[in-house]
């Protein structure tokens, strides 16, 4: 009789039976129910709708906001600038990073530009976009993607120093030409890299586009919230708020997750 047995729920290792881990979908479901539970425990307490409405208050108005058609049209022009922003950003940042990683004395004379652009406040490039360019789509994407190069640029530049100089030299010696040489051996080396900078830089392009659309925009989940809080409803901000975060929430958990787990795979072979 084998000393480990894994069957159903529970799984008998020698003379102990161990609970099998819950899969990962099981403990995240349970996880935003207990979110959830949390803050309908705090609208409890709190009892004023009027400061903290409970889930019991804005889920019926997101629902008629979806059905009305309104939520997905904010929505959707969110996530149009959310999209163009993010490609920009990340293309020029991998790009400039690589090289800066690479090329020690390129390095030299860009960083204080990189230090200065990583401190930069995100409101004042946002205002200076709106004056200099104006109130338009072009000055709204420019501005979240000025306000995301620099990241990308540094933690690409720390991908690229992180490369492994024996697997370069391996290529060398086996003569592979360039177009080998980033497929096998520099993109799968900078993949984890990659997936940690797309997923941070996500979460931080999706603020800065509401924050874009609360000031100069007639459309957006940004808009809106900006619209719902001059009239003090914080049910509607809510709904909008809770609505985006949970569309940020699925293509993390769909889409950057497993891209992510495929992008470290290589490392666990």
């Amino acid at each position: 009789m084998s000393v480990s047995e894994e069957t159903g729920p529970i799984a008998r290792r020698g003379t102990a039976l161990v609970p099998r881990p819950l899969p990962g979908w099981a403990v995240r479901v349970l996880s935003l129910l207990g979110l959830l539970t949390f803050w309908w425990g705090l609208a409890l307490l709190k009892a004023d709708p009027m400061v903290l409405p409970g889930p019991q208050a804005v889920l019926p108005r997101l629902w008629s906001e979806a059905v009305s058609g309104a939520l997905w049209l904010h929505l959707g022009a969110t996530l149009g600038r959310v999209a163009q922003a993010f490609a920009a950003a990340m293309s020029l940042g991998l790009v400039l990073g690589v090289l800066m990683g690479l090329l020690p004395r390129l390095n030299r004379w860009l960083d204080p530009w990189l230090v200065f652009f990583l401190n930069l406040p995100a409101l004042v490039v946002i205002v200076l976009c709106f004056l200099w360019i104006g109130l338009n789509e072009t000055a709204a994407i420019v501005a979240v993607a000025i306000n995301k190069i620099p990241l990308v640029t540094a933690m690409m530049r720390e991908g690229a120093r992180a490369l492994s100089g024996p697997l370069s030299d391996m290529a060398q010696v086996f003569g592979m030409s360039p177009l080998a040489r980033l497929r096998h051996i520099l993109l799968p080396q900078l993949a984890p890299h990659l997936a940690a900078t797309a997923r941070a830089g996500l979460s931080l392009i999706w603020k800065i586009v509401l924050v874009v659309e609360f000031l100069g925009r007639g459309q957006g989940v940004g808009f809106k919230i900006h619209l719902h809080f001059q009239m003090f409803d914080v049910t509607m901000v809510m709904v909008y708020a809770l609505s985006f975060i949970a569309v940020m929430l699925a293509i993390e958990t769909l889409i950057l997750q497993p891209l992510e787990a495929r992008a470290r795979r290589w490392r666990e072979a």
